[in-house]
């Protein structure tokens, strides 16, 4: 199939189509012309999206720099359209993932992250940081599977994202690790809240996070809120398994957390951090018609502070002062509609499904409001200064510390297992230190192991460390590969 045009090589008008990869080919020297394909489209909102002519021409242009003007051809050359076009769009503060980039070119993302580094480096430039409300923004434009919910609900599960993404900030959850699988697991937990029914594998391929770790940034962002939910009356009850049922009230107590000024307190939020109205309201007015087996209004007296001359006011809350104890008791009756509760109507039939219905945790459209800052874009020295509920510790950090205490117990142990063989008879004294040690450190580990006494290769590796002589501080900080090049293979002994 011959085209219109001249070859960029030979300068002929002898263009032909070719039938299996549809690119154009000289017929006279063979050169594939280059730019024939080149697709610039990236997805958006409603449908796939282009650069801006005048975005497009600062990439034609970066690109025309770093050739002195010549574009020529190869697989090189789509990989630096795609660095330029990532460095044109992170300079405007609205950056492309990687990955995005790769997948419209067909690169992998390390290659072209090494094309995006030389690039920076030859043109002397300086990139901003990434923006991660911006990039959370954009992964609500690409998501797919949100097309088909409704504008107003979609801009607030927007701002509900923004409120937990900046959250995850605060607790160093997306402190030196890629952004997008963060984003797409808060994207799927705001969808959980509002009834969205979508599926953590859908939303990380339509935005190009891994799975796999957005499951574990899901679960990570899930413990986090588990944690602040400690603080509330009924906390402890709470787990990654019904965060989501409770998170209306979680939020709500961290929006209002952030909200106070630094060193001020409000006396609701002794009370648990949320509003009272509607849980209490909806557990004591008249309308509750239903009456548990074996409850007796005398026995949960003593829950009660309001004054007695006043009565029990349920309309006016700010009257209304429960303990703790009480707040337990309610928010347990107001969940826990089983067997033990007989609901009584008119007829006094039995309506205990429709009342589990009428009695669900509310839904977040009732309790979400928005007024935090945490819901807007802040600077980063903004977000570190509000207080919702949890200060955190980076996980790295964490699990770095976890690590030397583990491996503290095994020096201990390889200590004691060689002392055990060196001095027999002050062996007997330890045995039992050993075993329950070793017990408790190998429990929950899913290493190989030999069949003998739980012991695994760090522990041989550890033991021959020690019998080198090799200090235990060095030992605690991991580096067998290099402790045994330096120590054991080098010292011309085995």
């Amino acid at each position: 199939m011959e085209a219109s045009g001249s070859c960029k090589g030979c300068k002929k008008e002898a263009l032909i189509r070719d039938d299996v990869t549809g690119s154009l080919v000289c017929s006279s020297c063979g050169l594939v012309q280059p730019f024939d394909n080149y697709d610039p489209q990236l997805g958006g909102l409603n449908g796939p999206q282009g650069f801006s002519s005048e975005k497009s021409n600062e990439v034609r242009t970066m690109v025309a720099t770093i050739t002195e003007g010549e574009f020529g051809q190869g697989d090189w050359l789509p990989v630096l359209v795609g660095a330029c076009s990532y460095v044109v769009r992170r300079q405007s503060n609205r950056a492309l993932s990687i990955a995005e980039v790769g997948s419209v070119i067909g690169s992998d993302v390390y290659e072209l992250g090494q094309m995006i580094r030389r690039v920076v480096e030859f043109l002397n430039l300086k990139l901003p940081d990434i923006d991660i409300v911006n990039s959370l923004e954009l992964a609500f434009g690409q998501c797919g599977s949100l097309n088909r919910v409704s504008k107003d609900k979609v801009n607030k599960m927007l701002k509900q994202g923004t409120f937990l993404v900046q959250c995850a900030v605060k607790w160093f959850l997306t402190t030196g690790r890629r952004p997008l699988p963060m984003i797409a697991a808060i994207l799927m937990f705001v969808a959980e809240l509002n009834q969205v029914d979508v599926r953590i594998e859908n939303i990380a391929n339509e935005i190009h996070a891994g799975v796999a770790t957005t499951r574990l940034r899901y679960k990570e962002l899930s413990e986090a809120l588990v944690k602040v939910a400690q603080a509330l009356p009924w906390g402890k009850d709470v787990s990654t398994k019904n965060i989501i049922k409770n998170a209306p009230f979680v939020i709500q107590y961290m929006e209002m957390k952030s909200r106070l000024l630094p060193g001020k307190r409000r006396e609701n939020l002794e009370s648990g951090g949320f509003d009272l109205d509607g849980v209490v309201s909806d557990c004591l007015n008249k309308e509750f018609d239903y009456i548990p087996q074996g409850y007796d209004m005398e026995n949960d007296s003593q829950y009660f502070e309001a004054d007695s001359e006043s009565g029990l006011d349920i309309d006016n809350s700010d009257k209304l002062k429960l303990s703790h104890e009480c707040l337990s008791v309610i928010y347990s009756r107001f969940l826990n509609e089983d067997s033990r509760v007989n609901p009584v109507g008119e007829n006094g039939g039995d309506h205990s499904r429709k009342r589990r219905r009428e009695y669900d945790p509310p839904a977040m459209n009732e309790w979400w409001n928005g007024k935090s800052n945490m819901s807007k874009k802040l600077l980063l020295e903004q977000i570190l200064e509000k207080d919702v509920g949890l200060d955190a510790l980076p996980p790295s950090f964490v699990s770095g510390c976890l690590a030397y205490e583990q491996r503290r117990e095994k020096i201990n142990a390889a200590k004691l297992r060689i002392s055990k063989i060196m001095y027999p008879s002050k062996a007997n004294m330890g045995d039992t230190e050993e075993f329950s040690s070793e017990e408790h450190l190998h429990a929950k580990k899913k290493r190989r192991k030999t069949k003998k006494n739980g012991i695994d290769w760090e522990d041989f590796v550890i033991e021959t460390l020690l019998l080198h002589h090799v200090k235990e501080d060095e030992i605690e900080k991991g580096h067998y590969n290099t402790l045994l090049d330096l120590h054991v293979f080098n010292s011309g002994c085995l």
